[in-house]
């Protein structure tokens, strides 16, 4: 019920579509179970006349009838618009709801999910509760209702004969019951997998182009079979069980029906129509079919729900997510300056982790500073520039910004005064214009021009023949990884940010391009903090100050003279990095 009731907020303003379908569905049960009982009248009428039948009467008679069979048809129409309407519109808004949700997860919410777990429950999720939804506003609705119209009708006309009905309804219910039972836990194991299915196919489009270099297309094939296998198998499990459904439906029904037809013959034979006429012996029948078709109905419905219980709790899961980051109660909206101070800061990704990310950080850098950031792979270089603009927070000690810890700013305002060109660049698909305004959507052609010289991009845009308008396919595919990453540089650029950082993205440019970057960056903005993360020691030599990480830890810090001198690890990496450029 707690599931339910938080879906059915999410109707908002398809309520009206919502009550008026089960409300036209009604209507046309009534038209439709109205049918039987004056077809039943019209027969006893024609067979009480003794060879002299009233066309006057049998006339009133057909007209309700077709007045009823029009009536029912219009109802069915409308409902069925009006279902649709309400039910594509909630899947809208759930699906809103989603994504909303998921744009302000931290990344440490999204690590929880996974990107893959979230795409799954933003499309097959949604549309399972989609369909049950518009099962039970409107099937959900007209079988039940059928069923208690035509049980009511049939012990009027049948009287204890209708006791043949209700024989059926304790074993129905109990076969509901074992398949739900049966059904239920294997649903709740595909829809994990579907997750590692789109995992595989999430992975494979992404790096279709390392797949492809390594010659591993079949290796990807096999490994998509097989979770698409997986996924198959499972699913054939649970169909198999609720398949039982229809078969045990079916008997049950024309089980009836014979029961009925043979009992009814008989007594109609018997009494000569005196007890149990023709007329009720239609109608008992023909009611005996739409509460056996309703509860064939109400067996699908059954169906559709234990199929999107798991979907909805799924949802209902991120839904119900909170964002381990939030603003303060009463946030700071003015970042002063770019002063950074890692005060005694400890960070490790999840709770449970048995280790740090980060151990012991101190670490004071001045507004307009340039501060280099080296370190082995797995340092936790990258580890230590998120916790800046709060992409993650700290588990110890606290990051300042400004003078002030960056917990008690407004997030927006934050991230709006610190850029970050992450290590990987991402581009999106639209035109080269598009991409750069993301910094600044009401930027001017001159400043985008502008940023894109002092990041060296202007140099290549306007090779292209379409230059800013230039279209990028989605993931920047149509450019180079240098190209890439020098216009994720000028975006960030744009935003006029106070605090700057660089994560390893020179690493596809040359040491020219690199160079001219930088000094453009020295020059120009001068009042902007920069930090640039980089494995190349000719990109942080010049810095203010450099640091070294290693293991999550400082190892050493200074600048590039004095780290020469005391720094072993400095010293290892400018050796062989100078080496390797003399050899080449």
């Amino acid at each position: 019920m707690k599931v339910f009731k938080k879906l059915a907020s999410y109707v908002g303003s398809y309520k009206k579509s919502a009550i008026l379908s089960p409300i036209l569905v009604m209507l046309e049960v009534i038209m439709e179970c109205a049918i039987p009982a004056i077809a039943g009248t019209l027969i006893n009428e024609l067979s009480t006349t003794e060879g002299k039948i009233d066309l006057a009467r049998v006339a009133i008679y057909c007209s309700v009838l077709i007045c009823c069979a029009l009536l029912s048809l219009m109802f069915g129409a409308l409902a069925g618009i009006q279902c649709s309407k309400a039910s594509c519109g909630f899947a809208k808004n759930l699906r809103t709801a989603l994504y909303n949700k998921s744009q302000d997860f931290s990344f440490e919410n999204i690590d929880k999910f996974s990107t893959s777990s979230l795409v799954t429950r933003l499309t097959t999720d949604v549309t399972n509760v989609q369909q049950s939804f518009m099962m039970i506003i409107r099937t959900a609705i007209r079988a039940p209702f059928m069923f208690i119209f035509s049980i009511i009708m049939a012990f009027t006309v049948g009287g204890q004969m209708a006791f043949i009905f209700v024989i059926i309804v304790p074993i129905l219910l109990f076969t509901l019951i074992m398949v739900a039972k049966k059904a239920m836990p294997i649903f709740k194991k595909v829809f994990k997998k579907y997750d590692t299915l789109n995992n595989s196919i999430q992975e494979n489009v992404q790096g279709m182009r390392v797949v492809k270099s390594f010659v591993r297309e079949e290796h990807e094939i096999e490994r998509f079979g097989d979770a698409s296998d997986d996924v198959k198998n499972d699913f054939t499990r649970a169909e198999k069980i609720l398949a039982f459904n229809s078969p045990i439906m079916q008997f049950c029904m024309y089980s009836i029906m014979l029961s009925v037809l043979f009992l009814g013959s008989y007594v109609l034979i018997q009494t000569t129509g005196n007890a149990f006429d023709v007329g009720n012996f239609s109608m008992l029948l023909t009611y005996g079919i739409q509460m056996l078709m309703s509860l064939m109905m109400i067996s699908m419905i059954f169906v559709m729900i234990t199929m999107s219980i798991e979907s909805a709790r799924r949802i209902c899961e991120v839904l119900d997510e909170e964002s381990t980051i939030k603003n303060p109660e009463n946030p700071v909206f003015e970042v002063e300056n770019g002063d950074i101070d890692f005060n005694g800061v400890n960070f490790k990704y999840a709770k449970r982790a048995e280790k740090y990310a980060l151990d012991g950080i101190e670490l004071h850098i001045k507004s307009g500073q340039t501060v280099g950031i080296i370190g082995g792979t797995g340092s936790s270089k990258s580890s230590l520039i998120q916790l800046i603009p709060r992409l993650y927070d700290v588990t110890e000690g606290s990051v300042c910004v400004g003078g002030r810890d960056v917990r008690e700013y407004d997030i927006e305002v934050l991230r709006d005064s610190v850029s970050v060109v992450l290590q990987k660049n991402v581009l999106f698909s639209g035109t080269i214009k598009e991409n750069l305004r993301w910094g600044d959507e009401n930027a001017t052609d001159e400043e985008l021009i502008h940023a894109c010289k002092l990041a060296c991009a202007d140099e290549f845009i306007s090779t292209f023949p379409d230059g800013y308008d230039t279209y990028i396919e989605q993931g920047g595919t149509n450019v180079s990884g240098g190209q890439r990453q020098r216009l994720c540089i000028a975006r960030a650029l744009l935003k006029k940010p106070k605090i700057l950082i660089l994560d390893d993205s020179t690493s596809a440019v040359d040491t020219r391009t690199d160079a001219l970057i930088r000094k453009a960056m020295r020059e120009e903005i001068p009042n902007t903090t920069k930090i640039i993360i980089a494995q190349r020691i000719s990109s942080v030599q010049d810095a203010d100050l450099i640091v070294i990480l290693d293991d999550g830890k400082i190892s050493d810090m200074g600048t590039h003279d004095a780290l020469l001198e005391k720094s072993k690890i400095y010293r290892e990496i400018f050796t062989s990095q100078t080496k390797g450029a003399k050899m080449a």
